[in-house]
């Protein structure tokens, strides 16, 4: 049996240009909607979004491409660009009654989070990102040797064909190498999520790979037209990693900085897949959010 979010039911959603989201919803009160990373489903929130549902109408879409949500052909970049998939995400909220939302992301999900928060201003009232630097950061802060703990970014981003063969012909190590080597605390992920994760990636290996490429590409454009247009997220942001920047050599919260002008940063002690592996937290985190 597949597993579920305890509590949740699953619905599939219109979102942007006809294609529809697979969608976990849960709770009543003001809308929230946790954004799924890679390589993962809406799963990875099955301890936080119970327990913000409690006093929230929890949203968890499976991102388009992922999970059990559409896998459109990337006939044109803007399929898979965050902007695109945050027009899904604005969609799906409306959809379940959800005008104006607080919004989480987590790696991924973040990323669509982010774009979100700057392309519909009106509609996101606080946003949080996981474990994440915006897009044009994230290709910025990556230099020689040490830019090696990101090649599937390099993978992915090259033109179609080759990564996603390279991927499917070993899409459970390739899959399964993330949700080993970025886990500090493997029991976190049991074996049936773990299975889960495998089978919906190893099911999505193009629309994945689309989803990376659109970063290499259309997001970074997206990106410096905000940047040189001085667009910024006007809610109140909450950013919360590892100390990336440490062995990367980059100071993440001087680089949140120019993008939010509500911010909170924080840099803790954490395994990536931190909702899943420290989801106490994680709730903390978001419930001080929420109350500003």
């Amino acid at each position: 049996m597949e597993p579920t979010i305890p509590g949740f039911h699953q619905e599939r959603v219109p979102g942007a240009d006809g294609v529809r989201l697979n969608v976990a919803v849960g709770g009543n009160g003001s809308p929230v909607v946790l954004l799924h990373g890679f390589p993962q489903t809406h799963l990875m929130w099955r301890h936080v979004a119970p327990e913000l549902a409690r006093d929230h109408l929890v949203i968890c879409p499976d991102l388009r491409g992922y999970g059990a949500s559409d896998t459109p052909a990337a006939t044109d970049p803007s399929v898979y660009s965050k902007r695109t998939m945050a027009a899904d995400v604005v969609a799906v909220a409306r959809h379940l009654g959800a005008d104006r939302f607080a919004l989480a992301g987590h790696d991924r999900g973040a990323l669509v989070a982010i774009r979100a928060g700057l392309d519909h201003p009106a509609a996101v009232t606080h946003l949080a990102s996981l474990d994440v630097l915006p897009t044009l950061d994230m290709w910025d802060i990556l230099h020689g040797v040490d830019a090696s703990v990101a090649f599937h970014l390099y993978l992915m981003a090259q033109p179609p064909g080759l990564p996603e063969r390279m991927i499917e012909g070993s899409s459970d190590e390739f899959f399964g190498f993330f949700l080993d080597a970025w886990s500090r605390h493997p029991g976190a992920i049991p074996a049936d999520v773990r299975a889960a994760y495998l089978r919906a990636c190893r099911n999505t290996v193009p629309s994945i790979v689309a989803d990376y490429r659109a970063s290499a590409g259309i997001d970074l454009e997206h990106d410096r037209a905000d940047r040189a247009a001085g667009h910024v997220l006007t809610m109140p942001v909450t950013v919360v990693q590892q100390d990336w920047g440490a062995a990367l050599g980059y100071d993440a919260a001087a680089l949140w900085k120019p993008w939010a002008r509500d911010l909170e940063h924080l840099t803790l002690d954490l395994g990536h897949f931190m909702a899943e592996e420290a989801p106490a937290d994680v709730l903390e985190a978001l419930r001080h959010l929420l109350s500003r």
